[in-house]
């Protein structure tokens, strides 16, 4: 099943130097689509992806703290959101920027969970997801791509048995799988514009092993 072209709203997209690359879709955490995922952006383009983060929430809406962003959480259509990541997928791939083959997934958190989603529901457009502390329980067998995982040693949000019971169920269904967890990091310890929770260390080391992944399986197709 391929993904249908329609409105990818509103998002920030960039290319690289080059002018053209893989595609790889950013989905933003719960915070919405703010300036720190711009840059996970820009970092994916100097890297030579073409990178496309689509506003989730819509409208240009932003939260700065946990309890603001659970409220515009809540306040969001998740059949809108589902919409726009179908139709951002779609708008990257359409891209003449991006090459035929198919794109990546990079989520945080929130968009982690959508990411997961979007690989089974679009087998034929997503070939690898990244997901940082996020995780979903949904039917994987029907995803043809290959996941990583990047999670906290103490989460409020993703247990340890969250985390194990999606690994094994990846797996279960045959797909390749690399998860990492980085001791002394919580939630959030990716981003840095949340510095009680950023752990420039483990940032560095995920981005690094998040960079090598996508290029291993997004650079030569079949």
């Amino acid at each position: 099943m391929a993904a249908s072209s329609g409105s990818a709203g509103q998002g920030y997209v960039v290319a690289p130097d080059s002018g053209s690359g893989p595609g790889v879709l950013v989905l933003h955490a719960w915070w919405g689509l703010t300036p720190f995922f711009h840059t996970v952006c820009d970092r994916l383009a100097d890297a030579g992806f073409v990178a496309l983060a689509p506003d989730l929430h819509g409208d240009g809406r932003t939260a700065e703290t946990p309890d603001e962003a659970e409220a515009l959480l809540a306040a969001t259509d998740p059949n809108r959101t589902a919409s726009l990541v179908v139709s951002s997928l779609s708008a990257l791939r359409g891209m003449p920027a991006t090459p035929a083959g198919r794109i990546g997934i990079l989520g945080f958190s929130m968009g982690a969970s959508w990411a997961f989603w979007a690989a089974t529901r679009f087998p034929d457009d997503v070939a690898a997801v990244t997901a940082y502390y996020g995780s979903q329980d949904i039917d994987f067998s029907p995803a043809r791509a290959a996941f990583q995982g990047h999670f906290a040693e103490i989460d409020e949000f993703e247990s340890d048995d969250d985390v194990a019971y999606l690994e094994a169920q990846l797996r279960l269904c045959g797909h390749p799988v690399e998860f990492h967890h980085y001791p002394g990091t919580g939630h959030w310890f990716a981003e840095s514009d949340r510095p009680a929770a950023y752990v420039p260390a483990a940032d560095d080391l995920a981005w690094e092993r998040t960079i090598e992944f996508l290029h291993r399986q997004l650079d030569h197709q079949d």
